[in-house]
């Protein structure tokens, strides 16, 4: 699963696959790029992932990539809402097969996702707001 959500708005994107790679890193920025309103850039908060930093990574215009620096998950505000989503839907739970495992990720994804107000409540990063202020993003 990848996802990206504003803690701002509350707004989300974010696809469910079986696996991690480049092709499917692409996908998802380009969906999320098509999902963005006229005018708006984004910025994604992303770790050094090899997928996240790959060559062949596509990055659409009304994209922009912060790289965190290595080790700093908790800079990532993305991260705060997987661990909500494991605490509160995905953890303490046998998945018999991967489709069990699917219709767990979105449930818990379109449920969650659908709350604004939760999502900037979980996805909240004071730091971002100083960014803002300062003209760094």
């Amino acid at each position: 699963m990848i996802a990206a959500a504003c803690p701002a708005t509350g707004a989300t994107a974010g696809i469910i696959m079986p696996s991690l790679d480049t092709d499917v890193i692409n996908l998802f920025l380009q969906e999320f790029s098509r999902q963005l309103a006229p005018n708006v850039q984004a910025v994604l908060i992303w770790d050094g992932a090899a997928f996240h930093t790959s060559k062949s990574l596509v990055v659409p215009e009304n994209v922009t990539l912060l790289r965190l620096p290595p080790y700093s998950p908790e800079l990532n505000p993305i991260e705060n809402l997987w661990h909500y989503l494991r605490s509160h839907y995905w953890s303490n739970r046998s998945y018999p097969d991967w489709d069990a495992l699917k219709e767990a990720a979105v449930a818990g994804l379109v449920t969650v996702g659908t709350d604004t107000e939760r999502i900037k409540t979980v996805c909240a990063a004071p730091y971002i707001a100083g960014l803002e202020r300062a003209g760094t993003i």
